[in-house]
């Protein structure tokens, strides 16, 4: 079994490493135009990296302050190993540490069920963003603790 850590990122720190990941798989993956990956957002949010054991990133997810999710992304190679899940529970934890309500998130339309097993349910019509089919998730955290996931 492949050995990986998750932790709170630094963006100053960081940003090179999950500027790579968030590369390699949005823009040359899938086709998203650097100008909308991009964003001034990534300065003010919560950050998480997941590295391998030669420290190499292979995943990264953020969280703004009022609870919105998004830009999480694993290296192709590291899918299916738990590196997702485990990206999902920290980014709740910390929103539970936060005492964040609500979380939300614009899953892409096929990586639906992933969020749906954390108990985010679909709200409203699927709907194109950068070019991919997304849908609008919720997920409930008030009162829950970080067990529930």
């Amino acid at each position: 079994m492949e050995t990986y850590t998750v932790r709170i990122a630094d963006w100053r720190n960081d940003s090179q490493v999950l500027h790579a990941v968030r590369e390699a798989v949005f823009i040359r993956e899938q086709g998203v135009p650097a100008e909308l990956e991009w964003d001034e957002f990534d300065a003010g949010c919560i950050h998480l990296i997941a590295r391998d054991a030669a420290q190499k990133g292979i995943g990264t997810a953020r969280l703004f302050p009022h609870g919105v999710i998004g830009r999480m992304a694993v290296l192709k190679e590291w899918r299916g190993k738990g590196v997702g899940a485990t990206l999902m529970h920290c980014l709740l934890e910390e929103a539970i540490k936060r005492q964040i309500q609500q979380v939300v998130l614009h899953a892409q339309a096929h990586a639906g069920g992933f969020y749906a097993r954390f108990g985010f349910r679909a709200v409203g019509k699927q709907f194109m963003e950068a070019g991919i089919p997304h849908v609008r998730m919720v997920l409930r955290l008030a009162g829950r603790s970080v067990d529930q996931f």
